[in-house]
């Protein structure tokens, strides 16, 4: 189990509007960034009405909305984009669909592939880290350039891609599904969840940020593995949980893999360790980078096998199972991040790329 800054730490499926006379109840799964996009206004606009001080929602708040709520009760559909031409030179292969939490490639092809430039302006006014970043497509051989992209989780609108050349631009929108699971209510004990208070907590999460925000060449050349040989999940990535009784709704942004304590921990890929040491929310924490803006991050490890600066290969031992930091039993928590938002691990295993 895991716990995200406290910041992040209500991005939750879009919500549905009800409200008398400009009045709403926060219900289980809403966001300041869900709610604006609903009843057509901005966070900022949200954050002035009702005076608030931080962004995080409480079930059962009362907040005030800009005029009338819309009277139906699923969001307006987006507008559709305008067409636009396509790139002379660039061949763009994408998903038909996507779903919350997913990772996902963009396959550029043609003579000027290598020379296109990629961004998600979809991510403006989302709670996602960098938005919009200006991304260069990474060469995979035989005149294949791909772009890594991340569907944030709670994000249920259309995710919008744009290639520039020369000044042109190929925009495009692709649909989100939605990931619907129950919320999972924890309820754990406080010699647990005051770990939440630990001092330390602030410097764990800044450092974490720092791994999140390298952009290093990728170095991987074989499909991802398993950490565990032993697959057994107690939580599924993306699960809506509270951590104690009438805590804040949150995601869970990695999968849970029960296993005994000692289990080997293995690298899903080849990387550099960024992070190795024991924390008081992540407890015995790996974090592994292997270029293109992916970080794998293992949690509760009772024991951590590497340095910081180290090469690791794929299958190497990096630690062993442990129940240490923000745990009940022994486990190990996964995370699979691109560009520091946290992926479906699903997606990677046996596969050179995602999708």
């Amino acid at each position: 189990m895991t716990l995200t800054p406290l910041h992040r730490a209500l991005l939750l499926s879009a919500a549905l509007l009800t409200s008398v006379a400009g009045a709403y109840t926060v219900k289980p799964g809403d966001t300041l960034f869900s709610l604006a996009r609903t009843a057509g206004t901005t966070v900022a606009e949200l954050v002035r009405l009702n005076g608030l001080s931080t962004t995080t929602l409480e079930v059962g708040q009362t907040l005030r909305l800009p005029g009338e709520p819309a009277a139906s009760a699923s969001p307006a559909p987006a507008s559709p984009l305008p067409p636009t031409p396509a790139l002379p030179g660039v061949n763009v292969t994408a998903p038909t669909t996507l779903r919350m939490g997913e990772a996902f490639t963009l396959r550029l092809t043609g003579p000027r592939a290598a020379q296109a430039r990629v961004h998600f302006p979809s991510e403006v006014g989302e709670d996602v880290r960098l938005p919009a970043e200006r991304l260069t497509p990474v060469p995979t051989g035989n005149g294949t350039f791909l772009v890594l992209g991340r569907v944030l989780l709670g994000k249920a609108t259309p995710l919008i891609y744009e290639i520039e050349l020369d000044g042109q631009v190929l925009r495009r929108s692709l649909p989100v599904a939605g990931l619907p699971q129950p919320v999972q209510r924890l309820n754990l004990p406080p010699s647990i969840s005051g770990k939440l208070q630990d001092p330390a907590r602030a410097a764990e999460d800044a450092a974490v940020e720092r791994a999140y925000a390298l952009r290093t060449p990728p170095v991987w050349t074989k499909p991802f593995q398993d950490a565990v040989q032993v697959r057994a999940q107690s939580s599924a990535f993306g699960q809506p949980r509270t951590y104690v009784a009438g805590g804040p709704v949150q995601y869970h942004y990695g999968t849970d893999y029960r296993a005994p304590a000692g289990t080997t921990v293995s690298a899903v890929n080849d990387g550099t360790v960024v992070m190795a040491c024991m924390y008081p929310v992540r407890g015995g924490l790996v974090i592994l980078d292997h270029g293109a803006g992916v970080t794998s991050l293992y949690f509760h490890q009772r024991r951590v096998t590497v340095k910081v600066g180290q090469k690791v290969s794929r299958g190497d031992k990096i630690g062993e199972v442990g129940s240490t930091g923000l745990s009940t039993g022994p486990h190990l928590h996964l995370e699979m991040r691109v560009r520091g938002e946290g992926t479906d691990p699903a997606g990677w295993i046996n596969r050179l790329w995602p999708r």
